[in-house]
Parts: structure tokens; sequence; C-alpha cells
């Protein structure tokens, strides 16, 4: 590897991104190629910009927006370099954003030679992880060890949802039936019944109550209202 390491950045409180910008490009083996203030904003610059890591904050227009992003960037690139830096270090959240593939997260306040050693070594494919979000995930494996429907195996599920099946799921959460949610998308009944049978494939439930007793279980209705 040769050059400097091109980061882009995502983060909507302008005045943090200004200042990680600055100091990223103090160094002389760094450089800020892009900044994004949105999950959108950060999409499109992955798709057009040449770079080799990413900054990213996982709350911007919405709560869960920068894991949203995460899942929209890797899937059209799974070797997408990405670090989230946040100010959210609950369980639900840390295992959310890592079950997305990222290389490392870093909470927002730490010291400013430690994001740039967690940098360097994430572009070097030796990402390392501070000592209470790697005990997270080491937990969570151990979970799933024992369960197939841990939270990353939720979350696994989550990503490969298409926007509809997303729509179903904010709208189940909100108590609507079949028929309403049939009216609401200005569809027959039949086809809302296809729809939901696809849904309960992808999780292995075999009905919707099922389906919402775990995001509530799991505490991540927030993946979906949000939206």
């Amino acid at each position: 590897m040769s050059g400097k390491i091109k980061i882009l950045i995502a983060e909507d409180f302008s005045l943090l991104r200004e200042d990680m910008s600055e100091l990223i490009n103090t160094q002389p083996d760094m450089e800020v190629v892009g900044e994004a203030s949105s999950a959108k904003e950060i999409i499109y610059l992955a798709e057009n910009i040449s770079y080799d890591l990413i900054l990213m904050d996982i709350e911007m227009e919405a709560m869960n927006a920068g894991i949203i992003a995460t899942q929209k960037i890797r899937k059209n690139n799974p070797e997408a370099n990405i670090i989230f830096l946040t100010a959210h270090e609950t369980k639900e959240i840390i295992v959310a954003a890592m079950g997305t593939g990222a290389s490392d997260y870093l909470i927002k306040g730490c010291e400013s030679q430690e994001m740039l050693y967690h940098i360097r070594r994430s572009y070097e494919g030796r990402p390392v992880m501070q000592e209470n979000i790697h005990e997270t995930i080491l937990q969570e494996f151990v979970r799933l060890q024992k369960s197939e429907r841990s939270l990353l195996f939720f979350i696994n599920s989550v990503s490969k949802l298409t926007p509809t099946e997303r729509e179903l799921i904010r709208l189940l959460l909100q108590g609507c039936k079949v028929n309403q949610i049939a009216g609401i998308r200005n569809v027959e009944d039949s086809t809302i019944k296809t729809q939901v049978k696809g849904l309960l494939n992808k999780f292995g439930c075999t009905r919707t109550k099922e389906v919402i007793q775990i995001i509530h279980e799991l505490n991540i209705e927030y993946l979906f209202l949000s939206e």
C-alpha cells in the first residue's frame, strides 16, 4: 500500500465533522476526500469517489441512518472498510452495527490519537476494537452459539429484506392487520399475504406475531420505525 489513506467522513454535526477533517488532513499519511451529513450523501460519495476507509456516524437524519448506509454500501462493495464513530454504546446498537460487516467501532470522545491509530490499523487490515466493544461482540458470539435466533442472525436477516418487506414490518409494528395494510398499499389482500409469507420464510417464522415479538425482545424497533 502506498500514498495517503483516502477517507470519507459521514457526520451530521458540522463542527465535529470539520474538526475530524482538520485533524485527519494534518496527518502526513491521511487525507479527507469527501464529507457527508446524511446516509444518502455518504452512499453517493461511496459510489462515486475513490476511497480507502469511511468514518461513519450512526445517528444522522435517522437514529439508524449510518447502519442502513453501511448495509447499502457493503452490498455494492463487500470490501468497503467502514469504522463506526458514534455516541451510542448500547449492546443492541453495537451488535447491529458490527453485524453489517464494519471493521471497527469507536465511541465519540476518544482521544484523537486513538482514532488515528484505529484508522491506520483498519487500513492495514489489522483492525482493533476498544475493550468494551470487543467484550460486547464476544458475548454475542457466545450467545450465537447457543441460539440461532440471536441478534446477529436477526440483523443479518434484516439486511436481506426488500423495501416492501421493511414497510410491512413497520406497519405490523404499528398494529395494522393484513386488510389494513392492503388498503394502505392499495393492493389486494392476497398480495399482502404472499409478501408476508416471503417475510416469514426469511426469518424462519410461521406467524407475523413471532417476528414482531423478536423485534420487541431485541429492542430494535428503531430499525424500522425511524425510516
